[in-house]
């Protein structure tokens, strides 16, 4: 796992500004830390996260998280059986969607994400894809969520933060290349 994130992430190219500078942070940060893929890492640890998109009716799936009380895309820690930071992404949002059949928009990663949590941990080290539901998706809530719904992408924009508005644009702009 720890090499799949290595791989992944040098060969991440992106156009947006940040985009880079966090690359390097996070490829620094696996050099440092052995066990920066996992929970256990208090200096901080990488998590895989995917935005679930329906673009053949303009539309987003978000949770409404548990926690947080934040809706965002679905997402979380790589568990030791994940074999790639692709498949942990996969992994995390048809478990939290219920939709099975997820497919991994092509191109890896859209945008990478860094953003303070409480300690022990204090950083996530998000590296964020898009998976596109198959036609006829029914979601199902899941126990992390306080609610899942469907949203237009304008929509997502009025709930959602800064982070998740990006990887929404971003998606949109991978689609439509």
């Amino acid at each position: 796992m720890h090499n799949d994130a290595a791989l992944v992430l040098k060969s991440y190219e992106s156009r947006y500004e940040g985009q880079e500078e966090l690359r390097d942070l996070y490829l620094d940060h696996l050099a440092a830390h052995r066990d920066a893929m996992w929970k256990a890492c208090t200096a901080g640890h990488l998590t895989a996260s995917a935005l679930v998109i329906d673009p053949a009716r303009g539309r987003v799936l978000l949770t409404l998280h548990k926690k947080l009380g934040l809706w965002l895309q679905m997402g979380g820690h790589c568990e030791p059986d994940d074999r790639t930071l692709e498949g942990a992404a996969l992994r995390e949002a048809e478990e939290e969607s219920g939709i099975a059949g997820l497919t991994p928009l092509a191109g890896g990663p859209v945008q990478l994400d860094r953003h303070a949590i409480p300690a022990p941990c204090h950083w996530h080290l998000d590296v964020q894809y898009a998976a596109l539901a198959p036609a006829g998706a029914v979601e199902r809530i899941s126990e992390e969520s306080l609610d899942l719904r469907w949203f237009s992408y304008e929509e997502a924009a009025t709930v959602a933060d800064g982070s998740v508005v990006r990887l929404v644009e971003r998606t949109r702009a991978v689609l439509n290349a």
